[in-house]
């Protein structure tokens, strides 16, 4: 073992006794971090209502065909992708602090050049700003919670991330019934202008500054967020401060979760998910529903509670376990919704226009209308499994799993993973869908979901309850 390997087992934060700590602030820390993810997934939710409003415009209005439909809802994720990058160099040299200070002004930014535009080049401008800001939340706020959180309850922290995504996709969809594009736009400037408040009021986390050998305001920080600064220690300088090089890769702690982070971050995409939001009415509309945009409000309400268990059962659970789950889940789910879609493709006669609110016990002129349940229900077992496993955990290990030294380069690249998937995704779904069929896509999808069981199973270690150093002691062997 070499000086600096000695040096990173020490324990950068270690609670006096072993006593886990009671301070209340750190909820409030991280819901103000959370504030960023609440923005991005309002900005992945803003072009499902967005879309078919644009695609209905009549000239002399702005109107977007089926090409700039497309990108404007795919081009998001390169800007996120990009955001990734930018959001991995950040978080090292200006701090966790502010670069969630520093993404609320692409988020504003982006939204007020969608609200003034009158052209299509604007709009996917405005797009490609805030998929910007989407990509350095995504990053930087699951790591500021990680760091600020203790064990007991970083699983619970960590998983409110995913769970703010999701309340801003389902704020999206509900907003788009009573307020136009334009309007909506301007909606999306609040979130990142509050999180730009509170986070001023927020301190930058222990780990960082105490690594940049600022003792006396990590002590202040810890006792802001925890309600103690008594018996913490100060990190040796030594690997913390080396920067990542290629040659570290030749150590297990840094292979190994680089392997996992990047694998999990693809096969959060491969399942599917963001095709089926970004294209939430769109889907349903295929499956032939009266009312897509009711569907997709009950699909985003769905999200919304299925993440918020995961949140509340995370750390008592572990993470391998709801893993595991979710992904079963998917599978059944995405191969059902693949099974509507082969059973239906036959034409009109198998067409099943039913009203959402409907009460299931309507006698059916045929088998049709048990078919378009089918659908529902598939869509939302798998929203479901989704929320429940593979939506909050993948963002929640990235954030654990790295050693601090290289925290900074590994994320941006699982960052940039997940949108770059994420964009191919949602840019080439319905060509996907046009080569293999819709059933061939789905089941294309429950592939991937399998693959991704074996992988949570073989590959992924359980963080619950452990500190972050000994997650990497972990990965390390030690």
């Amino acid at each position: 073992m070499t000086p600096g390997d000695q040096e990173e087992t020490q324990p950068l934060l270690r609670p006096p006794g072993g006593s886990a700590p009671r301070g209340r602030r750190v909820f409030l820390a991280a819901f103000a971090a959370a504030l960023g993810p609440l923005s991005f997934g309002f900005a992945l939710g803003y072009s499902s209502p967005a879309i078919p409003s644009l695609r209905r415009a009549a000239p002399p209005a702005l109107r977007l065909d089926d090409a700039a439909a497309s990108w404007f809802g795919a081009i998001v994720t390169l800007g996120a992708a990009a955001g990734g990058v930018l959001g991995g160099w950040l978080v090292d040299r200006a701090g966790r602090k502010l670069s969630l200070l520093l993404c609320a002004v692409p988020f504003v930014a982006g939204f007020t050049v969608i609200t003034a535009a009158q052209n299509v080049w604007l709009l996917l401008g405005g797009r490609l700003l805030t998929g910007l800001a989407c990509g350095i939340a995504s990053l930087v706020a699951p790591v500021y919670i990680s760091e600020i959180a203790y064990p007991e309850v970083r699983g619970l922290l960590g998983s409110c991330v995913q769970l703010m995504v999701v309340i801003g996709i389902l704020l999206a969809y509900l907003a788009g019934w009573v307020l136009k594009w334009r309007w909506l736009a301007v909606l999306g400037c609040v979130p990142p202008s509050f999180m730009l408040l509170l986070m001023c009021c927020m301190p930058e986390t222990p780990r960082f500054l105490l690594t940049q050998h600022k003792r006396q305001e990590a002590m202040a920080a810890m006792q802001f967020l925890w309600g103690s600064e008594q018996g913490w220690e100060e990190p040796p300088v030594g690997a913390e401060h080396q920067g990542f090089h290629l040659a570290q890769l030749r150590r297990p702690g840094v292979y190994k979760p680089f392997i996992i982070g990047i694998s999990l971050m693809a096969f959060q995409q491969l399942s599917g998910i963001n095709a089926v939001m970004f294209y939430a009415e769109t889907i349903f509309e295929e499956a032939k529903f009266k009312d897509s945009s009711l569907a997709s409000v009950i699909v985003g309400i769905i999200q919304v509670l299925f993440t918020a268990v995961a949140a509340l059962v995370m750390d008592r659970a572990g993470r391998r376990l709801l893993l595991a789950l979710s992904g079963v889940v998917m599978v059944v789910s995405t191969s059902a919704f693949g099974a509507y879609f082969r059973l239906t493709q036959g034409g009109p006669s198998n067409s099943s226009h039913v009203d959402l609110l409907a009460p299931v016990s309507v006698e059916p002129a045929s088998g049709s209308v048990g078919l378009a349940w089918l659908a529902v229900g598939s869509m939302c077992l798998f929203i479901a499994g989704f929320a429940v496993g593979w939506g909050p955990i993948p963002w929640l290990l990235m954030s654990e799993i790295f050693p601090l030294h290289v925290k900074g380069v590994a994320t941006g690249v699982c960052v940039l993973t997940n949108w770059f998937m994420a964009f191919l995704v949602t840019k080439e779904f319905s060509s996907l869908m046009e080569v293999l069929r819709p059933y061939g896509a789905f089941w294309l999808a429950a592939a991937f979901c399998i693959f991704s069981v074996l992988f949570t199973l073989a590959c992924v270690p359980e963080t619950k309850g452990k500190t972050l150093e000994q997650i990497t002691a972990h990965f390390e062997g030690r």
